[in-house]
């Protein structure tokens, strides 16, 4: 997988994808690991909602992610609960030295399935691997509520990069994945479909009872399922 920088050329799809769990995770720090490779040790609460972009090529395309830092104070969350509209993937974080936030992971995957479609790409994240003597939330654990969840799991680590761009990888790897497969699906059914619309015309397909748009010569999807 390749990256890229904001201006090199115009992106295939747009995948918008949202970072959540308890304040004091690490998700602002795994955000500017992942798209900067920095680390701020005394970074402060993110105040609001933040977002950043970073380009990368899958399979000869070109994605563009925009990553949504969404702040975990409880005292925000009622100004950030709209920014989970039109996220097609999810990283949801806990500190592995705190038990507390772990507990807390029922919760944001509830606040994320009333926000925004159920089938939203989504990862447990347990940050700060390296803290090793401290740790609270044994790996087996994450894997089993990952697992029980349905969600990818993956351990990380701001500090040291420890698995920060696999995670993120991995979430944009399977939105197009997913993607990907509905587009041989729909070009199966223009096959077989002798009044299939011509190129560069718009259909829609009904499906899951959600609409998508396909246009036969359009760049720049954004796109929700």
């Amino acid at each position: 997988m390749a990256f890229y920088s904001e201006e090199e050329k115009s992106e295939d799809y747009l995948f918008k994808i949202v970072l959540i769990g308890d304040s004091a995770v690490g998700k602002s720090n795994l955000l500017a690991r992942f798209a900067r490779d920095e680390f701020y040790p005394n970074s402060k609460s993110t105040i609001g909602v933040e977002f950043q972009t970073q380009k990368m090529d899958i399979n000869g395309k070109e994605i563009k992610a925009q990553i949504w830092d969404t702040a975990g104070q409880e005292r925000f969350r009622a100004v950030t609960s709209a920014y989970y509209r039109g996220a097609v993937g999810a990283l949801v974080v806990y500190d592995i030295s705190r038990r507390q936030t772990f507990d807390s992971i029922g919760r944001w995957l509830n606040e994320l399935h009333t926000h925004s479609d159920m089938n939203v790409v989504t990862i447990l994240v347990g940050n700060k691997s390296d803290l090793k003597d401290a740790r609270e939330v044994p790996t087996a654990e994450g894997k089993a509520l990952a697992e029980a969840q349905g969600l990818f799991f993956m351990e990380t680590s701001a500090l040291d990069s420890s698995n920060v761009v696999a995670a993120f990888q991995t979430v944009v790897k399977e939105i197009y994945n997913i993607l990907s497969r509905k587009v041989m699906i729909t070009q199966e059914l223009k096959k077989q479909d002798t009044t299939w619309m011509e190129n560069g015309k718009t259909v829609v397909l009904q499906g899951n009872g959600n609409q998508e748009t396909v246009a036969g010569s359009r760049k720049g999807w954004c796109c929700s399922f």
